[in-house]
């Protein structure tokens, strides 16, 4: 008989961390995506006027993966998971640059 493992269990078999960290883990990525989400409009209006123009959407695109990152960092550590999000950056800009970690 196989046994059937849930989401959660998956995920901190794939992360190599405890269950409920999971679950904080998740919350980060959340907060991180809702703060980009509610930012947007407000810089987007600064910028422009309160008219979004082609030249400042392709700005947004280059610019969002930094502050993205970067917010990242930071719920990571307003969570105490400061260490598993240095690493997790550490691996996505190696692949991201062509370079293999561990």
């Amino acid at each position: 008989m196989s046994e059937r493992r849930g989401w959660i269990d998956r995920l901190a078999t794939r992360w190599n961390v405890s269950p409920s960290r999971v679950l904080i883990i998740l919350l980060v990525f959340a907060c991180t995506g809702f703060t980009v989400m509610f930012l947007k409009r407000p810089v987007v209006a600064w910028f422009t006027g309160g008219e979004q123009r082609a030249v400042f959407t392709v700005l947004y695109y280059l610019l969002i993966l930094p502050v993205y990152n970067v917010l990242l960092l930071a719920y990571g550590a307003l969570f105490g998971q400061f260490r598993f999000f240095w690493a997790f950056e550490k691996r996505f800009f190696g692949r991201l640059f062509g370079r293999r970690t561990r």
